[in-house]
């Protein structure tokens, strides 16, 4: 108790007192035993601060003794104290500065042990827990001197936590002092970081920095500032360049854009850049028909698989793209839809070579060369890119590439058997139809049983392409015959040929083949392709059953049948027309009413027989001999039958030929007017006719008819009637045979 009577100056002695006043205990606990009871409801009301304190208690009084306004004001002056208590402790610690500083430098000395230092301070809040209880049992059995026992109590707690307090304040002086530091060595530190590469440890470091420079880095940490900036430049620069680099690894890659958007670096400028640069590399992907084509040949005379070369290096190709493809996925998982628009574009635009491919004449295997490189494609990209959906994609564009590739294998055939056509080659065209057909098919057959998965989920759709192909095809060659016959369509093959304006422009032998052809692709072609794809390329169905059969064999023999019909008939009425060309001449030339007497046979019989020469020797390279049948008109008088079913013979083409002749000879006379001797010169003419005819056709009873017929027309329009004696006939007719003896063969 010595210490209290220590004179004291005016400031220590108020600090003290303010210190007493807060850890002090109950100021009722010291005064005078002899309080009287008049005053205890004011000691009541201040012992706030004993330890005795019954809030309870203290509240029913406040209430029961004061009213609304006291109640009021007692919250202001508590208020009041409570803040005043607080600013007097505030400016303790503030006077107490200077001590903190003086012991920094001891804490500095501590920082060797600064780790330790929490765990020894834990260690003396249990010591100060076990004082504390010690000193409970020390006050039980001190009960008389409780006061001065519980002052030293609250004064030594009261040092711990001071010094508790003022440690903890050392130590965040320490750590902001830590942090100073840091800023400073940020520069060298983000230096170390480039050379080593450890770009996350340089983000880590600056994106820490950050805040301090956003507050202070226009003031203390200016330099700072400035150098670490100029270093995270080139840490950007340098992710930019490993986010961009093929050669480093997807993960590596995936690190530095995701250390870039750590900077608030803005990565989808980046994202556009590398999905620019990774459409361009499309273009290594492309496939060329010209190195296909060229690959094709090459293998083909080394006996290996087509294009085996390029195929590895195209493989190769599609896997530098599909690895960017998997980083890119990784990198930015919002750029599905930007990748899965490439991926389709990459299957787009191979389906669309192939479809130029397929225009030129390829074979099977090449198109299944073709096709098997863009389904490996197709599998290493769903590998990646499952979400885009290939196989179905490709799936789709295959209908349309295969379609193609028939329509294009029909269309050579056309082709190649319109070449044989035009050479009036008949056999040739009978093999270009019926070998190019088996052809065909047999091409087809390999595609089908092809196990690329492509194709056998198209199976239907192929043989429904195949058999709707065939019937399209003899369509489309009963129109291009109709086309290389003159006539625009089937409908005006019948019509007539009066005005002899399409003799010249069609080709009577290519007209006799045309008719020839489509009798042996009705009798022979027909059936035996009807037979290969009843064996090879039944089912189907895939373009549904209400649309009918996509093959009717049926409907393709009645077209061919009477285009048969109709080409055999044109070819017959040109010939006629251009035999009635020379007789329209013999008839309009000379004045028959002042004929000569005839001398010889007219000129016009033998070029009437070399055009018959002509007929029979065309006819005999084109149709088959049938058989021979002599018909002569009975004697009994029955109606002689003139024209008959016209037959696919020699004989039966060139007899309806004469016919018609014979009919336009009997129609012309009857135009003219004729005098004796004119009328003699037709029946010497006539006459001359007979043997060379009987030779020629099948039926001589119509042609004797028909040459009787002449002779009547002929009389009905002479003015004088007489024919010649038939010894004369007969001696002008041998002489005629003669002169023809003499001369030399005339030949067609």
């Amino acid at each position: 108790m010595a210490a209290v009577d220590v004179p004291l100056d005016d400031k220590a002695k108020r600090m003290r007192d303010l210190l007493s006043s807060f850890y002090s205990p109950d100021p009722s606990m010291s005064s005078s035993p002899d309080t009287t009871s008049s005053s205890s409801k004011r000691t009541t009301l201040d012992a706030i601060n004993s330890n005795s304190f019954d809030p309870d208690q203290y509240m029913n009084l406040l209430v029961e003794k004061s009213n609304l306004e006291g109640l009021l004001q007692r919250h202001v002056e508590m208020a009041a104290e409570i803040k005043n208590l607080d600013t007097d402790l505030q400016m303790l610690v503030y006077e107490n500065y200077n001590k903190f500083i003086s012991a920094t430098d001891t804490i500095k000395r501590m920082k060797s042990n600064i780790v330790g230092m929490e765990s020894n301070m834990e260690q003396l809040l249990e010591k100060i827990m076990s004082v504390q209880s010690r000193s409970d049992g020390v006050n039980s059995s001190l009960f008389e001197k409780r006061e001065h026992v519980e002052k030293l109590h609250r004064t030594v707690i009261s040092f711990v936590k001071f010094s508790l307090e003022f440690s903890m304040y050392e130590l965040h002086i320490f750590h902001l002092c830590d942090k100073e530091q840091f800023i400073y060595d940020l520069p060298a530190r983000l230096g170390k970081c480039i050379k080593s590469e450890a770009y996350a440890d340089a983000v880590r470091f600056y994106t820490g920095a950050t805040p301090i420079f956003k507050a202070y880095g226009d003031s203390s940490f200016q330099d700072c500032k400035r150098a670490s900036e100029e270093a995270m430049a080139t840490i950007i620069k340098n992710l930019e360049g490993k986010l961009f680099s093929d050669s480093e690894s997807i993960q590596a890659r995936a690190e530095a854009a995701v250390l870039l958007k750590q900077l608030d670096f803005p990565v989808e400028s980046l994202k556009a850049r590398l999905l620019e640069k990774l459409a361009q590399s499309l273009a290594e992907l492309q496939l060329h028909t010209e190195e296909l084509s060229n690959a094709s040949v090459d293998s083909s005379k080394e006996g290996s698989i087509p294009g085996s070369a390029p195929t590895a290096a195209h493989e190769a190709s599609v896997r530098e793209f599909v690895e960017p493809v998997r980083a890119y996925r990784v990198i930015f998982p919002d750029s599905e839809n930007q990748l899965v628009k490439l991926a389709q574009d990459v299957v787009t635009k191979h389906f669309e070579m192939t479809e130029e491919y397929v225009k030129k004449q390829i074979c099977s295997a090449e198109l299944l060369h073709v096709l098997r490189i863009i389904w490996t494609d197709v599998l290493l990209m769903d590998e990646v890119l499952h979400e885009a959906a290939l196989p179905d994609y490709s799936l789709e564009a295959a209908k349309v590439a295969l379609k193609q590739y028939v329509a294009s294998t029909f269309s050579h055939l056309l082709h190649n058997i319109s070449g044989s056509l035009t050479k009036i080659a008949l056999e040739a065209s009978k093999k270009a139809v019926l070998q190019g057909s088996m052809d065909v098919l047999l091409d087809f057959r390999q595609i089908l049983e092809d196990n690329l998965e492509l194709l056998v989920q198209l199976k239907d759709l192929i043989i429904d392409l195949v058999q709707e192909g065939f019937q399209d095809f003899f369509r489309a060659l009963d129109d291009h015959f109709i086309l290389l016959s003159g006539r625009k369509n089937s409908a005006s093959l019948g019509q007539g040929f009066a005005e002899g304006t399409q003799v010249d422009k069609a080709f009577a032998g290519l007209v006799l083949v045309l008719a020839q052809l489509s009798v042996f692709i009705e009798q022979t072609a027909i059936p035996r392709i009807t037979e290969e794809i009843a064996a090879s390329f039944s089912g189907g169905g895939a373009r549904g059953y209400e649309y009918g059969p996509p093959f009717v064999p049926g409907e393709i023999c009645r077209i061919f049948r009477s285009a048969g019909e109709k080409f055999l008939h044109l070819y017959i009425n040109m010939r006629t027309q251009r035999i009635s060309l020379l007789l329209k001449k013999r008839f309009t030339t000379p004045n028959w009413v002042k004929h000569k007497e005839p001398r010889e046979v007219h000129m016009f019989i033998d070029l009437f027989l070399q055009e018959l020469e002509a007929i029979e020797f065309e006819v005999k390279q084109i149709l088959p001999q049938g058989l021979r049948r002599h018909r002569r008109n009975d004697s009994n008088g029955t109606k002689v039958e003139i024209f008959t079913k016209v037959e696919y013979t020699q004989e039966s083409v060139v007899t309806t030929v004469v016919k018609l002749c014979l009919k336009s000879f009997q129609e012309f006379v009857r135009l003219q007017t004729f005098n004796r001797s004119g009328f003699q010169q037709i029946q010497l003419d006539i006459q001359f006719l007979r043997t060379p005819l009987k030779e020629t056709v099948e039926d001589e009873a119509a042609i004797d008819f028909l040459l009787d017929e002449v002779i009547v027309a002929t009389s009905e329009r002479c003015l004088d009637p007489n024919p010649l004696e038939p010894p004369i006939l007969d001696k002008l007719i041998q002489a005629k045979l003669a002169k023809n003896r003499d001369q030399s063969p005339i030949t067609p």
